[in-house]
């Protein structure tokens, strides 16, 4: 009986139903779309972020002591202490590898151009790293994809794999202006140990102290600056967790930490965590995070989640607010039934059961229309914003689930009170 009530309640009024599913289907498709976003979005965040340059650069450690003596990060002198080029691939072999997405090392060298002095950065462009080079993993790196922000104002990037390609260079704005040269034209460069006269490949505008210097292969600056298979330093980008209270205090003294708090720590995504773990596989180096982008990271990101909590609270209000005046129409409009009801004996409990599994059933078929409308609303999201799907997690379904169900029960309270208040003889006497 008390089945067959519920089922003619739910086609006697499917206008008021498909109503109040549908309200309940758009709380839970926000819901769902946004949540789905907010626990994927951190590594879509740290790669988009990472077309924007490296987050940390690894020096020689008796750089690393200059500068911090002297107060010098950032100076532009060239260096005079070096890292092994040969270590340069143990960058891909520390416990958090596969959030390095891409890393290249650099050399600078004082060269003579045109009887002037300037600085020539050698470094990949777009260097082809095997699985066998980097313990598992496929990819190219190089300053073609840690640089895309530069602007090719005439010629191209160089490509380590076109011919010639290995003796050819590119120069800023800045210096080619000064020089009176542009892209196909040769340049006259005198090193320390070597000389040559050089084809530009591109002339780049970078916005910075780059438009004044002279990028080229690795090996062509190793060999004008007799430097061979050594470094000056090693630039990464790596996906990172947003720092909080244990990897700052970590930063500053890891052997501080209790043996727990250095497990947790070591086995997150810290940025101070994997500068820690490039120190212990590349030998005699310093590995520092460059501020601005970390804190910058973790700042976008936590405003971002908050922007998709916001929403998914504020849909969700909406959706109660929405239920609850359906709702309540709807026992408006079955008073003389439920006060009928009461009137042979069905107490407040019984009648309050009877609309909240109405309810529920029809939370059922509205959230699960929603959840679907929403996964593929987070998948529209995903590829308009990051350009990459959004990978449904284990916490979104349970977690609209109860969202859902909180939801009907919050927009049924104010109906199960007007129930309560129903005097039968009143309403069966049309007052």
């Amino acid at each position: 009986m008390f089945f067959r009530m519920v089922k003619g309640v739910l086609f006697r009024q499917k206008g008021k139903m498909a109503m109040i599913a549908f309200t309940i289907a758009l709380g839970a498709s926000l819901a769902t779309a946004m949540l789905s976003v907010m626990f994927d979005v951190g590594d879509k965040v740290n790669q988009e972020l990472k077309t924007y340059g490296a987050n940390i650069t690894v020096v020689p450690k008796e750089a690393s002591v200059v500068d911090s003596l002297y107060d010098v990060e950032g100076d532009s002198s060239i260096p005079t202490s070096y890292l092994n080029e040969d270590d340069v691939g143990k960058v891909k072999k520390i416990f958090w590898a596969f959030n390095i997405v891409d890393f290249a090392p650099f050399i600078q060298a004082e060269v003579g151009v045109g009887g002037e002095k300037a600085t020539m950065v050698g470094s990949w462009f777009s260097h082809h790293l095997t699985s066998n080079e980097t313990g598992g993993e496929e990819l190219d790196a190089g300053v073609v994809s840690m640089r895309s922000w530069w602007n090719i104002e005439s010629g191209r990037w160089l490509d380590e794999n076109a011919e010639g390609d290995l003796k050819r260079v590119m120069v800023g704005t800045e210096l080619a202006d000064k020089f009176g040269v542009k892209a196909g034209d040769k340049v006259d460069i005198q090193g320390k140990v070597g000389a040559g006269s050089y084809e530009i490949a591109g002339v780049f505008n970078a916005g910075g102290d780059e438009d004044n210097q002279i990028y080229a292969p690795l090996d062509l600056v190793q060999e004008l600056s007799g430097t061979d298979g050594l470094i000056t330093s090693i630039e990464v980008s790596a996906l990172t967790t947003p720092d909080n209270e244990l990897s700052r205090q970590a930063a500053k003294d890891p052997s501080k930490l209790t043996v727990a708090e250095y497990e947790t720590w070591y086995c997150t995504a810290y940025v101070s965590s994997i500068c820690y773990q490039l120190q212990e596989a590349i030998p005699d180096s310093v590995a520092k995070a460059v501020r601005q982008v970390a804190e910058s990271e973790g700042a976008i990101l936590d405003k971002t989640q908050l922007l998709m909590v916001l929403i998914t609270i504020l849909a969700l209000v909406g959706s109660a607010l929405g239920i609850s005046n359906l709702i309540t129409a709807s026992v408006m409009e079955r008073s003389q039934e439920l006060g009928l009801l009461k009137a042979i004996g069905a107490t407040d409990r019984a009648v309050s059961v009877l609309l909240l599994v109405e309810m529920i059933l029809v939370a059922i078929i509205g959230g699960a229309v929603g959840f679907g409308v929403g996964y593929g609303f987070a998948q529209i999201i995903g590829y308009t914003v990051f350009n990459a799907a959004i990978d449904l997690s284990p916490m979104v379904i349970p977690l609209v689930v109860t969202l859902v169900v909180i939801v009907t029960l919050a927009g049924s309270i104010p109906a199960i009170r007007t129930v309560l208040r129903l005097d039968p003889a009143e309403v069966l006497h049309g007052r």
